[in-house]
């Protein structure tokens, strides 16, 4: 449920804030023991300084476009929470790059 709450929030602002399209990719990094989910999208981005307030509680930058600003904190607190973590970068399709880093889990078969 946890991990459905992440993503839905990530890939909700990508298409919220995407001109054209996003993307969502996932891979297993096996030498950090990780999985990586990376949503990007095409919009406009967001400045350096920018992507860390929006880890903030209620902060919105753009008022025009309906949302609570608890996306992205939810999403923080939730991967800290597993002992992961999220960063925003800018994405080669021009608008935002959001990379979740998560403990992949350690399955035993017996």
């Amino acid at each position: 449920m946890d991990l459905n709450e992440m993503l839905a929030n990530l890939i909700d602002n990508a298409c919220k804030w995407g001109i054209g399209g996003i993307s969502v990719r996932g891979r297993v990094d096996e030498t950090a023991k990780k999985i990586v989910v990376v949503v990007e999208d095409d919009g406009h981005g967001l400045s350096a300084e920018s992507m860390e307030v929006v880890f903030q509680i209620g902060e919105r930058l753009d008022e025009q476009v309906p949302g609570s600003g608890l996306g992205l904190p939810i999403v923080r607190d939730l991967a800290q929470l597993y002992g992961g973590e999220i960063h925003l970068e800018h994405s080669a399709k021009g608008g935002l790059k959001a990379v979740l880093r998560l403990p992949r889990a350690d399955i035993t078969r017996a």
